[in-house]
């Protein structure tokens, strides 16, 4: 985990019923079967402990611990349901902004394909709309939005339209590639939701994630 996680993750908004975090890159939303410590979620509730807040935080949806941006956390079990059932029903809009080798041609596309989820043993569906915002010299900007929600989607999406996410080391070889990035380019950008409890339409966007920032301007 990058040292300065604890120090860079930051709340977004907070209510009685939900917060929306800013994650940086490097560390992960909640332990793997490793059973690693200093989650998102162990610091946040942390952070809650510390102000005597009489509630734990509980992630509604995940992001890779590569990926920075904007996650969803209630502070009760049922809270968390039924903000996950939005997840669900596709009625969460998530929009990415991602780096990808090369020059994307297309400027959008709806990208669809089939994944195994070993965890349920079936074959599942994916679905990626994409736009693209800025073609440079050996990469290209897009917005990207996720329909479906499997694991690692756009990276699997984009690796089989034969642009991997710069950065990229689990679906492309980065010795194939002359780009440089110390983790994947991928930044949870904007969230728009229906508060679980109030029922008011929640919208939220972050700026590019410093690291990507220092890319472009490179």
């Amino acid at each position: 985990m990058n040292p300065d996680s604890k120090k860079r993750f930051s709340i977004v908004y907070e209510d009685d019923y939900i917060l929306i975090i800013n994650k940086p890159s490097g560390i992960l939303v909640v332990p793997t079967p490793k059973g690693e410590t200093n989650t998102l979620t162990d610091l946040l509730n942390q952070e809650l402990d510390k102000r005597g807040v009489q509630a734990k935080a509980y992630p509604c949806h995940r992001i890779d611990r590569e990926t920075s941006g904007l996650i969803i956390y209630a502070k009760s079990k049922p809270v968390e349901q039924a903000m996950m059932e939005q997840f669900k029903k596709h009625l969460v809009k998530k929009t990415y902004i991602a780096f990808a080798h090369g020059i994307v041609r297309k400027n959008s596309d709806t990208l669809k394909g089939n994944v195994y989820n070993q965890k349920r043993r079936k074959t599942e569906l994916m679905i990626t709309k994409y736009r693209v915002i800025e073609r440079r010299k050996d990469f290209t900007i897009v917005e990207v939005e996720p329909f479906t929600g499997r694991t690692n989607q756009i990276r699997i999406h984009f690796k089989g339209l034969g642009h991997p996410l710069v950065g990229e080391s689990v679906y492309a070889f980065r010795k194939d590639f002359r780009l440089r990035f110390k983790r994947t380019a991928l930044h949870a950008k904007a969230l728009g939701f229906t508060h679980p409890v109030t029922g008011i339409k929640m919208n939220f966007d972050l700026p590019l994630a410093d690291d990507m920032v220092k890319f472009i301007q490179k």
